[in-house]
């Protein structure tokens, strides 16, 4: 079926870069469509490190230096796996070049350069999109369809966490390959922009935009080793975040993350209250959606599982995946994201987050660190 190919060509080669090239070489054989992805570059400045990746997953060749992989014209779509300071250097060279951008999350290292780079990919006018998967896991959108159906009525609360342990060791180096998540020049900010990122993007895509935060954040270890000056520095990203906010709907938010909640690992939750429902959602049981609706008759009003693997057309995505009952993981919703981007540019209905909407989670993760350095209210302005 595939008369088209989408040769890609991969910047960064870590956790986000095994996963997006899962989802690239997955993606056909569920999501059959008029394009064939092609593992065509992987870039990194290590050559043994990008030459050992791209052979276990397939890549036909190696760059050393990202600009010379936007050189060639053998590459569609530029995927930018990088840590967060090099996202916007990379994405306006890709857009000057005529590349697609897949961009990893957070979009940028703040809304100024954010801006810059909608602004590149505007003017090129090059398809976009950044990896802001959790919208995509079948229960996620099935919420988003069940919300659209009004089925909760008027929204009063929604409520989030992202809970992980693995920075509480005070002797944790940061910086350099695998920690860079924790040196602010490389990260721009700590579990804010890592963490509450993605709560905060599925918040706006299920909930609408949110006006206005307060927020408290807290680093625990104040210094650290770094490993690229082997000197022991001030530490300045966020280890744990809490803000409440309000949305434009008139709802109100609650949202914490950290990453010194011990006994966690990846504890992503969200829970939304409405007139006439709730719903709530949990990444550790992630094909099932709890929901809890007032008009069933009252002896048996509770709240039901929903299990989120119903092939019959009902449940996003399932249809391509396997027979009811059989549910699919966390890796399937990259796929997801990779099969809506080919549907985007075949139809010529860009699919969403695209940098431009990405922009507005940036814009309240600026607002949210204004707000905790500054003791007040901070109103989110993109």
């Amino acid at each position: 079926m595939a008369t088209k190919e989408l040769r890609v060509g991969m910047i960064g080669y870590g956790f986000m870069g095994r996963a997006h090239s899962n989802a690239y070489k997955q993606v056909g054989q569920f999501f059959p469509s008029q394009h064939k992805v092609v593992l065509k570059g992987a870039c990194a400045r290590n050559a043994d490190t990008i030459k050992a990746f791209a052979d276990q997953w397939g890549y036909e060749s190696i760059e050393t230096d990202w600009r010379k992989l936007l050189d060639r014209k053998d590459i569609d779509v530029v995927d930018i796996c990088t840590p967060n300071n090099l996202h916007k250097e990379i994405a306006i060279a890709a857009a000057a070049a005529g590349k697609m951008i897949l961009c990893e999350k957070p979009l940028a290292m703040n809304v100024a350069e954010g801006k810059e780079m909608v602004a590149a990919v505007e003017q090129a006018k090059v398809p976009n999109m950044v990896w802001y998967n959790y919208r995509r896991i079948p229960a996620v959108t099935l919420a988003k369809r069940l919300i659209e159906e009004g089925r909760l009525g008027k929204i009063f609360h929604y409520r989030a966490k992202f809970l992980q342990d693995w920075t509480i060791n005070a002797d944790l180096p940061q910086g350099g390959q695998g920690l860079w998540r924790l040196d602010v020049a490389a990260a721009g900010s700590g579990v804010s922009g890592d963490l509450l990122a993605h709560c905060i993007d599925t918040a706006i895509w299920l909930n609408g935009p949110m006006t206005s935060v307060s927020a408290l954040t807290e680093t625990f270890v104040k210094e650290r080793k770094h490993n690229l000056t082997g000197k022991v520095e001030p530490v300045g990203i966020d280890d744990a975040c809490i803000f409440m906010g309000k949305f434009a709907n008139g709802s109100l938010a609650n949202f914490e993350s950290t990453r010194y909640a011990r006994g966690h690992k990846a504890l992503y939750t969200f829970e939304i209250n409405g007139e006439k429902a709730s719903l709530a959602w949990d990444l550790h049981d992630l094909h099932r959606l709890q929901m809890f609706d007032y008009k069933d008759e009252g002896k048996i009003r509770g709240w039901k599982s929903i299990h989120v693997t119903d092939n019959g057309g009902e449940h996003p995505y399932m249809d391509k995946w396997w027979v009811p009952g059989l549910a699919v993981g966390y890796d399937s919703s990259f796929t997801h994201q990779v099969a809506d981007f080919i549907t985007g540019l075949e139809t010529g209905k860009p699919a969403s987050p695209t940098f431009k909407d990405a922009l507005e989670t940036q814009a309240l993760l600026d607002a949210i660190l204004a707000s905790a350095k500054s003791h007040q209210w901070v109103n989110v302005k993109a």
